[in-house]
């Protein structure tokens, strides 16, 4: 089963912590100094906070899938849309060890797809992302 992921940049982790906390009536499920991640099931999502160095927001949007065949399906169903993916394996991100297949939305918003299958005891770091080929003018 899929889950929606949202991943927000905030400025400072424990009182966002405290706020996440609240809305969703559930403490987080994983903790560090610089970030958070709820594993809700209703509704089913996986929230993750960061205080890294990205601008505060929305960082990135996603789906986080149970198995390698579920990733290789949704990254095949962007590739035939026309989308360009960046793929990443044995990746490390967030505390987690994943598969991943990126891109970026007709509106410049970043979509992760992802297949976790462990963690890691550092943060790690995606890669930066290609930017997306703007459309000639007139």
């Amino acid at each position: 089963m899929k889950r929606l992921h949202l991943h927000v940049s905030v400025p400072d982790i424990e009182p966002a912590i405290a706020f996440y906390s609240t809305l969703f009536d559930a403490p987080p499920s994983v903790v560090k100094h610089d970030y958070a991640k709820w594993m809700l099931e209703d509704p089913r999502v996986n929230l993750a906070i960061s205080s890294r160095a990205r601008a505060t927001g929305i960082d990135h949007v996603g789906v986080q899938v149970d198995s390698a065949r579920e990733l290789a399906e949704l990254a095949t169903r962007l590739k035939a849309a026309g989308s360009t993916t960046f793929d990443q394996e044995a990746t490390t991100c967030c505390y987690a060890r994943s598969d991943k297949s990126w891109v970026t939305d007709t509106a410049g918003v970043r979509w992760e797809t992802f297949f976790t299958h462990g963690e890691a005891t550092a943060y790690g770091e995606d890669e930066v992302l290609p930017a997306p080929a703007k459309a000639a003018c007139c």
